[in-house]
């Protein structure tokens, strides 16, 4: 597709886009990779911590910790969006901060934050749900299907 555009332009725009590719910026592939691999690392260990901490200080079992760990994620998450934080952050480590949890929350809250001018309705929850709105369909409709195959070919509770 790019190359049919580069035949299609003018000797002037295919001049442009020589000097430009010439001058772009280096991009520091392998300190983004370092940078977004330590920051999703120190994400994953935080999520870590606070299983082990619902365990241990409060006795949940491994299954029972997951769920209030994935809460208090998402609570961190948006608190830091909120403040500025996050997407500073996200700046600087790149896809580290896209860990599920934490990169969809902040999303979502981001999407809130920019169109809270708009009312509560209209803008804050019709724009945050224009992004989950996909991703809850999906994740529905997959549900969907897997409890029909564990239905069928599973012989789960009768």
């Amino acid at each position: 597709m790019a190359n049919q555009k580069k035949k299609n332009a003018t000797l002037t725009q295919q001049q442009y886009q020589a000097i430009a590719k010439k001058n772009e910026p280096k991009r520091p592939v392998v300190a983004n990779c370092i940078r977004a691999f330590v920051v999703g690392g120190f994400i994953c260990i935080i999520g870590q911590a606070l299983m082990m901490l619902f365990e241990k200080v409060f006795g949940f079992s491994k299954e029972a910790a997951s769920n209030p760990t994935v809460s208090v994620l998402i609570l961190i998450s948006v608190i830091l969006t909120c403040l500025g934080v996050y997407d500073k952050i996200a700046q600087w480590a790149g896809a580290g901060t896209a860990v599920p949890v934490t990169g969809f929350a902040n999303s979502m809250c981001s999407a809130a934050i920019e169109h809270r001018s708009e009312g509560l309705i209209l803008g804050t929850a019709s724009n945050m749900f224009k992004l989950a709105g996909s991703v809850i369909v999906f994740g529905v409709v997959a549900a969907f299907f897997v409890g029909i195959f564990t239905l069928i070919f599973g012989g789960g509770a009768h």
